[in-house]
C-alpha cells in the first residue's frame, strides 16, 4: 500500500515531549503569576513623616517586578523547549530502539529469511512481548513452509509415478499390435483411480490445514460406529474383526473431516493387519476436558522409531499390507493435520505384541 511521507515516530515523541515540557513550565509560570505576583501593588503609599531620618526608600511595585521577571521567564521557556528537544530525542531513540530491531527482522522475513530472529534482551515489557511473540511466529513459519516444501517435493514425485505409468503403458501398447485392450484398461483405470485418490486425499489435507471448516458439535462415539459400519465390508473381506466401544464423546468440529479421520485410521487397521484372524478395536473416552479416540489393530511388529514418522506425509509403514488397498501414504498425515485443526494431540505408538496403538485426544465439546 502506497503512502505519503510523513514525520516518523522518533520526531513525534520528540515534539510530544518538548511540547509537554514547555506546557508545564507555562503552567508553573502561571501559578507564579496568579498566586504572587497578582497580589503585589502597583504603587507604594508612605507615611508624610518617615519613622527615621536617612536616604529615600526604594519598594519595587508590581510593574517593576514583571520587567524583572519577564525576560528571565522567557529565557526559561527556551531552554526548556531546546531541553525538552535535545532530552525527548534521546529518550525516543532509547525506547524505539528495540521497534527498530523487530521491524529490520521484519524485512528480513519479507525478503525470505526466516530463520533471522530478535532475541531481544531485557525484562518483560510490551516490547519485549511483541519480539517474542514474532520470535515465536517466525518458528512456526519457518517450520510451515520446510514441511511444504518437502511435501510439495513428495507430492510431485508421487504424482509424476501414475503419470509414468500411464504413458509408459501407452507407447508399450501403441508399439503392440496385438495388444490386450482389455487388460491395458484395467490396468489403466487402476492407476488412474490412485492418482484420483492421490489428488483428493492431497485437497483433503490442504483443507484440513487452512482450517477451512465450521465448528458444530460432534459425538466422536457416533463417527467411531459410522466409519466402522462403512468398512465393515472390507474387514469382513480380509478376515479382520472390528469392535467399537467406549462412552459417548461430545466435541466440536467438523462432521466431514472427523468422519474422515476415524475411517483413515480404521481403514489402515485393517489394511495393515494379520491376513487372517486380525482385529481392530475401537475405543472412545470422555475425560474433563477432553475426549480420546483411540484405535489400536493387530500386525507385524513395528519398530518404535518407524511408528513416530508414519504420520509424515508419503510415508508407509513396513507391515502387511492388503495390495489393493495399499492407499497414497497420506491416511496418518491427514489424520495429523485434522487433529492439529480441531486443536488436538495425536500419539501413534507400537504394540508390544505387534501392530499400532493410535490415540487422538480432542478438546471436549
Amino acid at each position: 500500500m502506497a503512502r505519503r511521507p510523513g514525520p516518523s515516530v522518533r520526531l513525534k515523541l520528540t515534539l510530544s515531549y518538548a511540547g509537554f515540557l514547555v506546557v508545564a513550565g507555562v503552567l508553573l509560570l502561571a501559578v507564579v503569576w496568579v498566586f504572587l505576583l497578582r497580589y503585589v501593588p502597583e504603587s507604594v503609599v508612605f507615611d508624610a513623616v518617615p519613622s527615621r531620618p536617612g536616604p529615600g526608600q526604594f519598594v519595587p511595585n508590581r510593574s517593576d517586578l514583571e520587567r524583572a521577571f519577564a525576560p528571565r521567564v522567557a529565557w526559561a521557556l527556551v531552554f526548556l523547549l531546546a531541553f525538552g528537544l535535545v532530552g525527548g530525542w534521546f529518550l525516543a531513540g532509547r525506547m524505539l530502539a528495540p521497534l527498530t530491531r523487530i521491524t529490520d527482522a521484519t524485512r528480513r522475513a519479507a525478503d525470505g529469511s526466516l530463520s533471522h530472529r530478535i532475541h531481544l534482551p531485557g525484562r518483560s515489557d510490551e516490547f519485549r512481548e511483541l519480539a517474542d511473540s514474532f520470535d515465536a511466529m517466525l518458528g512456526r513459519l519457518e517450520a510451515q513452509v520446510a514441511e511444504q516444501r518437502r511435501f510439495a517435493a513428495n507430492a510431485s514425485h508421487e504424482l509424476r509415478t501414475p503419470l509414468a505409468i500411464t504413458q509408459t503403458l501407452l507407447e508399450v501398447a501403441r508399439r503392440d499390435p496385438d495388444r490386450d485392450v482389455d487388460e491395458l484398461l484395467a490396468r489403466l483405470d487402476v492407476v488412474n483411480a490412485r492418482a484420483i485418490g492421490l489428488t483428493e486425499a492431497l485437497l483433503l489435507l490442504s483443507r484440513a490445514e487452512r482450517r477451512a471448516f465450521d465448528r458444530e458439535r460432534v459425538d466422536l462415539s457416533l463417527v467411531a460406529e459410522e466409519a466402522t459400519e462403512t468398512l465393515q465390508p472390507l474387514a469382513d473381506k480380509h478376515g479382520v474383526v472390528v469392535g467399537t466401544s467406549g462412552d459417548v464423546a461430545p466435541t466440536a468440529g467438523s462432521p466431514a473431516l472427523l468422519l474422515q479421520l476415524v475411517t483413515n485410521l480404521v481403514h489402515n487397521a485393517i489394511v495393515h493387519n494379520l491376513p487372517e484372524g486380525g482385529g481392530v478395536q475401537v475405543t472412545t473416552v470422555a475425560r474433563p476436558g477432553e475426549v480420546e479416540l483411540v484405535v489400536e489393530n493387530t500386525g507385524e511388529r513395528v519398530a518404535a522409531e518407524l511408528a513416530g514418522t508414519l504420520t509424515e506425509p508419503f510415508q508407509r509403514g513396513g507391515g502387511r499390507t492388503h495390495g489393493d488397498h495399499a492407499g497414497v501414504g497420506l491416511g496418518l498425515a491427514i489424520v495429523r493435520s485434522i487433529t492439529e485443526a480441531h486443536d488436538g494431540a495425536l500419539a501413534v505408538a507400537a504394540r508390544p505384541g505387534g501392530g499400532l496403538r493410535v490415540v487422538v485426544r480432542l478438546p471436549a465439546g
